[in-house]
């Protein structure tokens, strides 16, 4: 990967703007970081889990919302300061990637090198499901780090995850990159992979380019539409192969403009 100050500049996406004071005033803790987003978030696909009734949740809680967005929203619906525990009702309402983008924006704000990854996980059911982490640096074992601020006390208990979600292992969460090669060798079955009755090799193939997009600071692209590409869309060419193998193997390479093929 590139030098790691790459990773502690933020995007239009971390960036904080006009909270940055506020941000940089909290813990960075990684541990403490990842409660404190538990108690301001709550994915919208788990709402009745937590007490809410999903009929009742705004249409747009699929959509990306940037740092500065997303923290006004907190304050909107609760004026607390940020250190604050929220009940359910009173949280923000994301998805994984959310969670994801806001631990990496807390931790670049305290220029701990991170970014967010696209990729699946195994930790949610039988399938890889389609998910987002974040990648920070450990500085004290000079590794590259996997958390996921989603796996609160109720994600963990209902799926018996026993893994600190500071430090998820590499062999529980693949990167797209990783996913789509390892399909691609032989090593795993690409019907394994997706999000709900969504999987096969397009599915990987969609979050290839997603990482890709994300790791050049476009944590949102036009890929995210996924779910308007018709059934007739949803291939992978032959004449594809080839690029798809060299993103999956370098995702943080110069970014790649390429519009999906259902939307030309």
């Amino acid at each position: 990967m590139d030098n790691l100050q790459r990773w502690i500049s933020h995007s239009p996406m971390s960036d904080p703007g006009r909270y940055l004071e506020k941000i940089t005033a909290l813990s960075s803790d990684v541990g403490s970081v990842i409660c404190l987003i538990q108690g301001l978030l709550v994915h919208g696909d788990l709402a009745a889990e937590y007490g809410l009734d999903p009929a009742k949740l705004s249409p747009t809680v699929r959509k990306t919302l940037s740092m500065v967005e997303r923290l006004q929203d907190v304050l909107q619906r609760d004026v607390r300061p940020f250190e604050a525990e929220r009940p359910p009702e009173r949280r923000s309402l994301g998805t994984c990637r959310d969670f994801a983008l806001m631990l990496c924006s807390i931790l670049r704000c305290h220029g701990v090198p991170s970014r967010i990854r696209c990729g699946f996980a195994a930790y949610f059911g039988a399938q890889w499901e389609d998910h987002w982490v974040c990648e920070y640096w450990d500085a004290k074992t000079g590794l590259w780090l996997l958390g996921d601020p989603q796996l609160d006390r109720m994600i963990t208990s209902r799926n018996a995850i026993r893994f600190d979600p500071i430090d998820v292992p590499r062999s529980d969460f693949l990167t797209a990159g990783e996913a789509w090669l390892g399909c691609r060798s032989g090593q795993f079955d690409s019907r394994n992979f997706g999000h709900g009755d969504v999987t096969g090799l397009w599915s990987v193939k969609i979050n290839v380019w997603r990482d890709h997009y994300a790791l050049n600071a476009k944590e949102t692209s036009e890929w995210d539409r996924w779910r308007k590409a018709p059934l007739t869309k949803r291939t992978v060419h032959a004449h594809e192969i080839a690029w798809l193998d060299d993103l999956a193997a370098h995702p943080e390479q110069k970014l790649r403009e390429v519009v999906p093929h259902w939307l030309t």
